[in-house]
């Protein structure tokens, strides 16, 4: 009787926690371009600069997730990344543009090149606008 009540229990606890995909969203990720920036003319070395970029949210199931930022060397690689809510019904009118920063600290001396994300050419291709700063002690 009790390998019969634990079986009983073992199937009611299976069937009861099934997960309902349907009810559950759905989420990509995307990257966006930056549409402006704010950079300083010149860096000091040691110093630490806000940098501004400017974005549009293509819909409104893009929410912000981050600042994708890459260095290799002095080359610095910046864009916008989004989560997509891919269960919403979503508006395709274009918001206003989102103003976002982050803190650059001056490390290294000569100049740094930001590479900032511009979207895709008709080939598919990823167009960055390159910026180069320069560093004075």
């Amino acid at each position: 009787m009790k390998k019969f009540a634990l079986f009983i229990l073992l199937i009611t606890t299976l069937t009861g926690c099934t997960l309902d995909d349907e009810n559950q969203d759905s989420y990509t990720y995307e990257v966006l371009p930056v549409d402006s920036y704010t950079l300083p003319d010149k860096f000091t070395l040691g110093n630490t600069y806000e940098i501004k970029l400017k974005y549009t949210k293509p819909s409104s199931c893009h929410f912000f997730q981050g600042i994708y930022y890459s260095k290799n060397l002095n080359t610095r690689t910046v864009a916008i990344q989004t989560s997509v809510n891919n269960n919403q019904v979503c508006t395709q009118s274009i918001p206003e543009p989102s103003e976002v920063s982050f803190n650059f600290y001056v490390t290294n001396t000569g100049s740094y090149i930001f590479k900032f994300y511009k979207g895709k050419d008709a080939a598919g291709t990823d167009l960055f606008e390159e910026v180069e700063v320069p560093v004075v002690n």
